[in-house]
């Protein structure tokens, strides 16, 4: 993959993607989204106040959605010379040694060769809320749900933001039953780890509980399950101690539990020492969360990983998720 896939605008828009394909913020401005809370964050993390998880659903479209499309086009086209001189510069590029395979997910891949409807919940913290974006379309669950949407345009797929800002595995777990397993997803994306290094939290603790809810995920059956490690940024990079044991062992977890991980700090480490990208080009002025271009490149890089064990499924391939080889992502 030599350049960034285009994106487009989250699915309420239903923007055609003929015309949404070049719209994107500047990566370089850090920008806090409209839907940020007033009050600041708690003292004991970075992240911001817990806010209610929110839902975005790629389906079919109606009339009344495109109306919806007939209207942004013009917005659209605005920012379409400029966003194409942003991606230019800076392409999606995965990292070039190659990088861990987060492994297969037979649930999901099947229910899209067969046609079925698929729901994904995306499991985390601010990360996933999308803290740092310049607004909601920007965040990685919507990213996500543009380019699955396009690559699988008559699918019925639903991405689930289940994010709140500044929780960990202890406040998570609390409420994975209503917020993930009742849900009855095919696929959960949990990222987790990362206020827990901030806090200095005992990884071990840490991953205690994220095995647990692992194991509880299963036993409702039906799920694959993919993992994301802490990010790359100034804040995680002064515990490094703590951030690499916390990575090391989400990673043991995910190979015990036959589970995907997608090797977030990795990646975003690539863009920075491989990739020569600033990390001020990726990361917003609070040196933790990602700007719209980090959010973007991260759900693409994803998203390749998933239509990826999608095609094997169409090809016979059989990958079980608990292989695990370096290539290129």
């Amino acid at each position: 993959m030599s350049s960034l896939r285009p994106f487009c605008l989250t699915s309420w828009l239903a923007v055609p993607a003929t015309a949404v394909l070049l719209l994107l913020t500047p990566a370089s401005h850090a920008q806090t989204p409209a839907a940020q809370p007033a009050t600041p964050a708690p003292a004991q993390s970075p992240d911001p106040a817990p806010a209610t998880p929110s839902q975005t659903t790629v389906a079919a479209r109606s009339p009344e959605q495109r109306g919806v499309t007939s209207r942004a086009i013009d917005k659209v086209k605005e920012v379409a010379k400029s966003a194409a001189d942003i991606f230019s510069r800076v392409p999606c590029l995965p990292p070039k040694g190659g990088s861990k395979a987060m492994g297969s997910l037979p649930h999901v891949a099947s229910k899209l060769v067969a046609g079925q409807p698929v729901v994904i919940v995306a499991f985390g913290s601010s990360s996933t809320q999308g803290f740092g974006a310049s607004s909601p379309e920007f965040n990685y669950p919507n990213r996500l749900a543009a380019q699955l949407r396009r690559h699988y345009p008559t699918a019925d797929i639903s991405v689930i933001n289940a994010g709140v800002g500044g929780e960990d595995a202890p406040e998570m777990m609390k409420r994975l039953q209503t917020q993930v397993i009742d849900r009855h997803p095919d696929l959960v994306i949990w990222q987790v780890g990362t206020n827990a290094v901030l806090r200095n939290l005992d990884p071990g603790e840490t991953v205690k509980l994220v095995e647990d809810g692992i194991n509880r995920i299963q036993a409702a059956g039906g799920t694959d399950i993919v993992l994301v490690d802490p990010q790359y940024s100034p804040a995680v990079n002064q515990r490094k101690e703590s951030a690499g044991k916390m990575i090391k062992l989400l990673g043991n977890v995910a190979e015990l539990r036959k589970v995907g991980i997608f090797p977030r700090f990795e990646v975003m480490r690539d863009w920075h020492e491989n990739q020569s990208i600033p990390v001020e080009g990726f990361v917003i002025a609070d040196g933790l969360h990602m700007n719209d271009w980090g959010y973007a490149c991260f759900a693409q890089l994803l998203g390749d990983d998933i239509i990826r064990s999608v095609g094997q499924i169409k090809l016979g391939v059989s990958v079980p998720a608990d292989v695990r080889t370096y290539r290129p992502m």
